[in-house]
């Protein structure tokens, strides 16, 4: 059964035989960051491939993983050099940066060649030297982790020495902070290339749902592959659907597209050379994404230079659809138990004045602005949790706006209001509705002091 062409044939054959042999750049210190926080802990997944594409041109604020491709592996299980590695230092050096976890892929379609993971995963020996060198890899750009680009093990002995090695890499890089999450086939027979206990070992998994489909990638299709996937068992938080920012069956890109008709950012098929080429516009993005929120763990996408920046970016549909979870701009009281109000106590502008539930008095002291980056504003500060704390009991504070974690608010569908650094809720403390009870962070169960309504 042939293979599905999951990676650009033209792009792999130039860029990645093209390995540079030059010996890396000076290593970056590893420390593990703290990814980019959307609501939920949704993922955002970029490919950045190593033979094209400016670092300094991706849009880091919109995304929560990078993932540089690629390195490939020896039989022997080394790993070939890295192409282009002042750029690989480059892109982890802005991503820790910018909050935004920087990983190596490993493999990629490769003209469909695997003979190289064949052969190192069928040895206990070549599985270990394989993992210590990704191992060494990782440490030596400081990396947040691999993804793992198999393409693809086949049912059988091929899947099960895979297994193997999923679970070798496992214990070597997560008990050490590191990611480990690999690319999938959407679909057909390689799927059971994947065998089920990899879903224990992994963080979560890039379903290439492209390639596939007619029209490419279609919606319904595209969903249907992450649906088959959750039926062998993976957990919908580990599911990520990816999106293509190409067109098939010719290989053109959406920059390209959009660059010969602006309208073409919001269809999915257009006619090039009298040939209908299809892809994934703004409103297929857009809506991909709306059924990833409730239904799977993230987005991904192949890949990051085919974007265009601006209104057309699909990066920013992505970030756009997820954010718009969280009002934006409202201004006014937030009621809690009691109807009682979210209040600034004494009206201070200090940094950790506490925040408490108090008798609405219409003082700006409760007068808050809901923010599409997920504040919670008042007085020219946001609602923050003490010292970035995660243990119940936290005590909220009001603080400098800072862009962390802890000033992160997600209102949930039950009305409570979910800090996804801590996945935490606001809580006010003692189920009080007194006067002057401070206001907490507390494991999620949508109780009286736990609901919350936001201006109108």
């Amino acid at each position: 059964m042939s293979s599905p062409r999951l990676r650009p044939r033209s792009a792999l054959t130039t860029g990645l035989l093209a390995l540079v042999t030059a010996a890396a750049t000076l290593a970056v210190t590893p420390t593990a960051a703290q990814a980019v926080i959307l609501p939920n802990n949704f993922k955002s997944v970029g490919y950045m491939p190593s033979w094209t594409g400016n670092v300094n041109t991706v849009q880091y604020g919109k995304l929560t993983h990078i993932n540089y491709a690629f390195v490939l592996p020896n039989s022997n299980g080394t790993l070939r050099p890295v192409e282009n590695p002042s750029k690989l230092s480059s892109l982890v050096s802005l991503g820790r940066a910018n909050n935004v976890k920087v990983s190596i892929a490993i493999g990629g379609w490769n003209d469909g060649d695997d003979s190289a993971f064949e052969a190192l995963a069928a040895n206990a020996g070549t599985r270990t030297t394989f993992v210590n060198s990704v191992v060494s890899f990782v440490n030596q750009y400081g990396l947040d982790g691999v993804d793992m680009d198999w393409e693809y093990p086949d049912p059988g002995t091929s899947a099960t020495n895979y297994g193997l090695l999923m679970q070798q890499l496992s214990n070597a890089l997560r008990p050490q902070g590191k990611l480990l999450t690999a690319a999938v086939v959407a679909e057909g027979y390689y799927r059971d290339g994947v065998p089920t206990s990899v879903f224990n070992h992994v963080d979560f998994l890039n379903i290439m749902a492209y390639d596939g489909g007619s029209p490419h990638a279609n919606y319904d299709w595209s969903i249907n592959a992450v649906n088959g996937w959750k039926a062998r068992g993976l957990p919908a938080g580990k599911a990520v659907l990816g999106v293509p920012f190409y067109s098939r069956p010719g290989y053109y890109t959406y920059t390209q597209l959009v660059g010969m008709d602006p309208a073409n950012a919001n269809r999915d098929c257009t006619s090039v050379g009298g040939v209908q080429q299809c892809y994934n516009g703004i409103p297929t993005v857009k809506r991909k994404t709306q059924w990833a929120l409730a239904n799977a763990g993230g987005m991904m996408n192949w890949e990051l230079t085919q974007d265009t920046s601006g209104a057309t970016s699909l990066v920013s549909a992505i970030y756009d659809t997820v954010m718009g979870g969280t009002p934006s701009g409202r201004t006014g009281q937030i009621t809690g138990i009691a109807g009682k109000c979210v209040d600034v106590a004494a009206a201070s502008t200090a940094n950790g004045t506490a925040v408490q539930l108090y008798t609405c008095n219409g003082t700006n002291a409760q007068r808050w602005t809901v923010g599409g980056d997920g504040t919670l504003r008042a007085l020219g500060k946001c609602l923050d949790i003490t010292s970035a704390g995660t243990a119940n009991g936290t005590p909220i504070q009001l603080w400098d706006c800072n862009g962390t974690g802890a000033q992160v608010w997600q209102a949930q569908s039950n009305g409570t209001l979910r800090n996804p650094a801590s996945n935490r809720c606001l809580d006010a403390t003692g189920n009080s509705s007194a006067d002057g009870t401070r206001l907490q962070i507390w494991d999620c169960f949508g109780g009286a002091n736990q609901v919350w309504r936001l201006p109108a």
